[in-house]
């Protein structure tokens, strides 16, 4: 049984010494061997949603993870069948999760349906990449089971509740074993996530995952006293490697707790860190400003976070002003400015790609801002010289992975010199799963091609920016695309003729969307500005999961486009600036 778990802490009879984790092969070892040396250990804490507390030792979580292999096997699921996890964050996700593994099947973590998104579309989504990757499986809840059956009617894809799993013929008993598989096997898929539905299913092997945790877990000095705390989502690299399989295969205890928990209550997590007396936490930029901006004073009285070795910022670019505002909230409860660590991380490389050294605090590079955007140079100047903007460095590349920044030709660059920011490691991905068109187009001659802007200087990247329009919002991936074609299908907007852009929100510490669309003017007669702005916002949110911060309804032939008649949203942005007078509100990255 999952017991409750009643006490303060991780207590010093459940911490172990570090284990060999280059003695594994597959990640399936790792936890069989926990399960068979040390059953009793304390693996995870899963803090539920309402308030409910979870202690799952090894031996319990091997022992419900075979469950679900088991029930996946009964159904006729083999080794290289997909299986999609549509599941709440919850331990059910987390033994599903590595019972497809055991099993030698692909498992992939489908974000969960939020209240904000419209439940048909939702499913609609899971029923597109169902079938655009083919998958044998989908395990999910029970009342979800006959909507999903009916989607899929006709697909060579079986539905599974977590209540069939739990009423599968026979049982796994707690000394279960499953073979071992190649190392070469594709493990698991990371999607990249996209705002109408999953895109990219970023494949990775055994090998790669386990060479990932080793580097990483050398670079991040990880030990057998570390504590992990986490909210992060499963179904983003960042939350699955850091913040499940990480320590999971480490043997390092996990305390974890749900996404939407710590939206609507961010204290929640120093409060975590407090009670289990946690080491090391990953966070994206946009959540140092959250907690700084709602937590308040009061709710920390007692909180004590000089257990803390690493904050890790990661996943968004890193902003000076960010790690300032969250160390200077948190000072009297033990934040230190040693503490604010620095990554950059990717799917494709598994996770981490570079690291701060931890324990000593993110170098700050002072470049000027002109010869930056104009002539991509990092001119360093003194701190804070006017003109000047601060570039926090990602740290230096992990162990097995290499880093390099090339011109548009794939020339290398000199140091200091802004260009793709390109990798080739030994934790990267297979391929991008049923798409070689893409995975030809993103690596050539070895070498990952990551589309993001950057430098080095020192041995150390620092990342200046993104190559194409991505906007990242609370550490999700927004494609303006798919914005501008929600906007489009709205009675009154012209189809095709919207821009959607990002702004940095120094508060926020994140960017914010801008959608610019150009209306018919007799829709806009009968439906009047505010009606189809209200429309705009709502069908945005409930298709993408994202809000809109402006809204600018403009006259036909407003927008400007490129000679091949593509939206020009970098242009349009600075004609938005120009225009709407925003420039006082909004930094420039």
């Amino acid at each position: 049984m999952i017991k409750s778990a009643n006490y303060t802490r991780v207590g010093a009879k459940d911490r172990r010494s570090k284990m060999d984790i280059a003695a594994y092969e597959t990640l399936t070892q790792a936890v069989q061997r926990q399960a068979a040396e040390t059953p009793e250990r304390t693996a995870l804490i899963v803090l539920g949603e309402t308030g409910e507390e979870f202690e799952i030792s090894a031996g319990e979580f091997h022992r419900q993870a075979s469950q679900y292999a088991w029930a996946l096997a009964g159904a006729g699921i083999g080794a290289e069948d997909l299986v999609i996890l549509v599941l709440r964050h919850s331990p059910e996700l987390l033994f599903a999760f590595w019972g497809a593994l055991y099993l030698g099947t692909i498992g992939s973590i489908f974000p969960f349906l939020t209240d904000r998104l419209d439940p048909e579309i939702y499913l609609e989504r899971v029923r597109e990449l169902v079938i655009h990757a083919r998958a044998r499986a989908v395990i999910t809840y029970p009342e979800f089971e006959p909507r999903l059956k009916s989607l899929l009617a006709g697909a060579d894809c079986q539905v599974m509740s977590v209540a069939d799993v739990i009423q599968a013929s026979g049982q796994p008993s707690a000394a279960q074993s499953w073979q071992s598989f190649s190392a070469e096997k594709i493990a698991f898929l990371q999607h990249s996530s996209g705002t109408t539905g999953l895109q990219k299913g970023v494949a990775l092997s055994h090998r790669s995952v386990l060479n990932q945790i080793r580097a990483y877990s050398r670079a991040i000095e990880l030990n057998s006293q570390d504590v992990i705390v986490s909210w992060l989502p499963l179904y983003h690299d960042m939350g699955l490697i850091a913040g499940f399989v990480m320590p999971l295969v480490a043997g390092v205890p996990l305390v974890l707790m749900s996404p939407f928990k710590w939206v609507v209550d961010p204290k929640t997590l120093l409060w975590a860190i407090h009670q289990w007396r946690g080491t090391l936490c990953w966070l994206p930029n946009f959540a140092y400003n959250h907690m700084a901006r709602v937590i308040r004073q009061p709710d920390l009285k007692g909180l004590d976070l000089s257990s803390m070795r690493a904050f890790i910022n990661c996943s968004e670019p890193v902003y000076l002003h960010s790690h300032a505002v969250f160390a200077s909230k948190l000072a009297l409860h033990g934040v230190k400015s040693e503490m604010l660590s620095t990554c950059y991380a990717m799917a494709e490389n598994t996770f981490a790609v570079t690291q701060n050294p931890v324990g000593a605090p993110a170098r700050t590079d002072w470049v000027s801002l002109r010869e930056l955007q104009e002539q991509r140079r990092a001119v360093a100047v003194e701190p804070g010289a006017p003109g000047s903007t601060a570039m926090v460095s990602c740290g230096f590349p992990i162990d097995g992975t290499q880093v390099r920044i090339v011109d548009e030709g794939g020339e290398i660059l000199p140091e200091r010199r802004v260009g793709e920011i390109a990798l080739r490691s030994d934790c990267m991905l297979s391929g991008y799963y049923r798409r070689p068109e893409l995975t030809e187009e993103a690596i050539r001659s070895g070498w990952y091609f990551t589309g993001d802007m950057g430098y080095l200087a020192e041995g150390e990247l620092f990342v200046t920016g993104r190559k194409k329009d991505l906007i990242i919002v609370g550490g999700k991936n927004i494609y303006p695309q798919d914005l501008e074609a929600i906007a489009s299908q709205i009675s009154g907007v012209v189809p095709g003729r919207c821009a959607a852009f990002g702004l940095y929100d120094a508060e926020l510490g994140s960017e914010k969307i801008v959608m610019v669309c150009e209306v018919d003017e007799a829709g806009l007669a009968a439906q009047g500005y505010k009606s189809l702005e209200l429309e705009l916002r709502k069908r945005v949110v409930q298709q993408s999961e994202v809000a809109l911060s402006d809204v600018r309804l403009v006259s036909r032939r407003w927008l400007l486009k490129t000679s091949s008649g593509k939206v020009a949203r970098s242009v349009n942005r600075d004609k938005y600036l120009r225009e709407f007078g925003q420039e006082d509100d909004i930094e420039v990255e």
